[in-house]
């Protein structure tokens, strides 16, 4: 099966990244389970996540149910078993030169899409991605023709591309598709109405280089499921969403409540509405929220958000709305963005690294212009 229009994240319930109130195992599969008996068809898992404990649980989840009935996505990047994690860095890239050179690629695409199966309990997946690439993912014929060979292989139908885990990588996407379009099949960005910059300068690239996209953090941080507090929210020591500028929940909500309106014409609710906004530019195919379980008594269940947004209804929005919200939502320059910069003459992170030249042309084809 081909990704569906929903999808369901492993990253969702607290478990493996740090969102709201942390559920135990029982929870987490159940919300799987709800997902899935709610008619969301595409599952998404990172052998990261847990160091493999993410995949387990949704085998475990989906085990029984008729292969041929739901998408299964996986994604590899990291290496977990000879890397060492590098605190808040997580674990390197298993392109990192000091655990391999380019003819150890192959066999580590093969060993750790082949224990990422196991674990999910298939014997393929419909899609897998390569996640949190650094330089050489977006740049590496040698790597992309280890991830073909799992393809030939048969241990996946399609390939994809998973830029992150910051946003930004807008250039070096592209140039991705330049070299290696052939390849790619689907690519895994961030977009949703309060966040429409910068992916939305990639879109035209993944139209044509065929790339179907899939988008995540279509929630916002939990903005678009409509119960955090507008002022105060209280979130949990430790919880990812404390990292961003202070006021950015009434921020967000601020402007949502301006696009409130779009989303009553149509009858939907908020998290629907940010979904119907994606779904609704080209090429995008899929949407992915995060799914939180907020911490504090009387916080709204997370299965029902998962139910609520199961329940998307096949509607687009015009043109005209499109552009109104994205006016609304305009967050353009509000970050650093991540992958090749101007602000650098060395590569200092895994994420990030000095511009190059053939980047800015192909800027210049796509008119995406000069200042990055």
């Amino acid at each position: 099966m081909n990704p569906t229009t929903t999808a369901y994240g492993t990253w969702s319930g607290g478990r493996f990244m740090h969102f709201g109130e942390t559920l135990d195992e029982a929870r987490f599969i159940q919300c799987i389970e709800t997902a899935y008996n709610s008619g969301i068809r595409t599952f998404v898992t990172s052998d990261v996540y847990g160091n493999g404990k993410a995949d387990e649980l949704l085998g475990r989840a989906l085990a029984g149910i008729d292969r041929s009935t739901y998408s299964l996505v996986g994604m590899i990047g990291h290496d977990f078993y000879q890397g060492q994690r590098q605190g808040s860095r997580g674990y390197p890239r298993f392109t990192d030169p000091e655990l391999r050179g380019p003819e150890g690629y192959a066999d580590f695409v093969h060993m750790a899409t082949s224990k990422e199966l196991e674990r999910c309990g298939s014997d393929h997946f419909d899609l897998l991605m390569l996640h949190n690439p650094d330089e050489s993912g977006y740049t590496s014929e040698i790597l992309w023709q280890a991830m073909k060979s799992a393809k030939d292989q048969g241990l996946t139908r399609m390939l994809g591309i998973a830029p992150g885990p910051a946003n930004g990588f807008s250039l070096d996407l592209v140039g991705s598709f330049e070299r290696f379009g052939e390849l790619i099949d689907w690519a895994m960005l961030i977009l949703n109405p309060l966040e429409p910059w910068p992916v939305g300068l990639t879109l035209p690239a993944c139209e044509k280089h065929g790339v179907k996209v899939m988008t995540r953090v279509v929630d916002h941080g939990g903005v678009f499921h409509d119960d955090l507090t507008r002022e105060g929210h209280i979130f949990k020591p430790g919880d990812h969403r404390t990292y961003r500028p202070e006021g950015w929940v009434q921020h967000g909500m601020d402007k949502a409540d301006r696009m409130r309106p779009i989303a009553e014409k149509h009858g939907l609710t908020m998290i629907q509405f940010a979904s119907i906004w994606n779904l609704s530019q080209s090429p995008v195919e899929c949407v992915i929220p995060t799914f939180i379980q907020e911490a504090g008594d009387g916080a709204r269940p997370i299965e029902d958000k998962i139910r609520e947004f199961a329940a998307l209804p096949d509607i687009r929005l015009s043109a005209e709305e499109v552009e109104a919200v994205r006016q609304i939502g305009d967050n353009t320059g509000c970050m650093t963005l991540k992958g090749a910069s101007k602000r650098h003459s060395t590569s200092e992170r895994p994420d990030e690294w000095p511009m190059r030249e053939d980047l800015l042309v192909t800027a210049g084809r796509y008119g995406l212009g000069s200042d990055w």
